[in-house]
């Protein structure tokens, strides 16, 4: 897997990933993302604040994921557990289906967390809907904890996060 920022021109073929990614949620009674979220205006603006990322196999997309310092005021919900660490928010991970159960989001995760130490970041938090089996198990497999509740449009998601 390569990694790298992900540019204007990427964005055809992450729209499609997110378009069947939905898809396939729902085949599993997953309701999380729609038409509304996350569209393609979220992906231009990350590209734009230079925090979106592809991961490539034989020059195909297949896992995209933002990083950044941004968060929704919900997170003040949380018990961060390092509230005074520098941190980093995972948004929008998602593996396009005819790359998953392949190990790519685990192999993404410990991507991100090397790179964040690199650049001497201590903790990770992020948020996931409490209705997607496949992502709490990823996380909590890799060991992001439970520090709190957000409600949104979709529902509750737990807030979590991981130390460095």
């Amino acid at each position: 897997m390569i990694y790298r920022k992900a540019v204007r021109e990427d964005i055809d073929a992450i729209c499609k990933i997110i378009t069947s990614a939905i898809a396939e949620m729902e085949l599993h009674n997953i309701f999380q993302w729609d038409s509304v979220y996350p569209a393609k205006e979220d992906f231009l603006s990350d590209i734009e604040n230079n925090t979106l990322f592809v991961g490539t196999a034989d020059d195909d997309i297949a896992v995209v994921y933002a990083v950044s310092k941004e968060y929704d005021e919900q997170y003040s919900n949380g018990n961060w557990q390092y509230p005074d660490s520098d941190f980093r928010v995972i948004h929008r991970l998602c593996v396009a289906p005819k790359y998953q159960h392949k190990g790519i989001a685990g192999q993404t995760l410990a991507h991100i967390e090397n790179e964040l130490r690199k650049s001497r970041i201590d903790s990770v938090r992020l948020d996931v809907f409490t209705e997607n089996p496949f992502a709490l198990s990823l996380y909590r497999t890799h060991g992001y904890t439970e520090v709190g509740n957000a409600n949104w449009r979709k529902g509750r998601f737990l807030l979590m996060e991981k130390h460095l």
